[in-house]
């Protein structure tokens, strides 16, 4: 890989860029990644950053530690921290999280590696790219905890089939797809095998996509999730 430009002013994620990629990578592992309210305002910034940057031709969104993302901090909501914005943002339909919630233009490369669960399934609906580490599994327990899944769940609905999204939903915690089980869905378009290797191979991709002319890689990404809007 190339040698990094990291932003030194955020506390639960690493930013950084190497070569025409640049790098959101969840840095709360002890908490397995679970995101609360200084966290959602990071994924804002750290998109709209990268999106404003000329040097940087894709974005990879990816995580360290043993999971990928499980969806809001309940702790963190629980102790109030950020309870009333989290409750405004919802309500609005102004959640922050994703490159499709902020209209980015700049073209999202997801790596998933061990557990992404609930909320953490965002990024799997908006991404354009979606790969996986081979160890990693995709769970939705909202019903199994008494909640209601939705967002997530309509955005997946978008790369799997149908009924596949409304088991995962249903069955909630009783069931993880497996990254074949994935791949087979159609949620990932790549198993990374060794699970070590999936940062290199998500930056691989990043400077394939990268290479190619900017107008044509720009003007196909916005025709085809504007074509995906009108099919919804």
């Amino acid at each position: 890989m190339a040698a990094p430009v990291v932003s030194h002013d955020y506390q639960r994620l690493a930013v950084t860029r190497r070569g025409p990629v640049g790098w959101i990578i969840n840095s709360r592992p002890e908490r397995l990644n679970a995101y609360d309210d200084l966290m959602r305002g990071e994924f804002r910034r750290a998109y709209l950053q990268h999106d404003a940057d000329p040097d940087v031709r894709v974005i990879v969104h990816a995580a360290l530690g043993r999971a990928f993302q499980v969806g809001v901090d309940v702790a963190d909501l629980d102790s109030g921290a950020g309870t009333a914005r989290y409750e405004r943002e919802v309500a609005d339909f102004d959640l922050g999280l994703t490159s499709w919630h902020l209209r980015i233009e700049t073209p999202v490369i997801v790596a998933v590696n061990g557990v992404c669960a609930g909320g953490g399934l965002h990024w799997v609906a908006d991404g354009d790219v979606v790969i996986a580490a081979s160890d990693a599994t995709f769970v939705d327990p909202h019903v199994s905890l008494g909640q209601v899944t939705a967002v997530e769940a309509i955005g997946l609905a978008r790369r799997a089939p149908f009924e596949a999204v409304m088991r995962m939903s249903l069955v909630g915690r009783h069931e993880r797809v497996s990254a074949p089980r994935a791949l087979a869905l159609g949620l990932i378009s790549e198993i990374v095998d060794p699970a070590e290797q999936l940062h290199q191979r998500a930056q691989e991709l990043g400077e394939l996509i990268a290479s190619n002319l900017d107008e044509s890689v720009l003007a196909t990404r916005r025709a085809l999730w504007d074509a995906q809007e009108l099919c919804r």
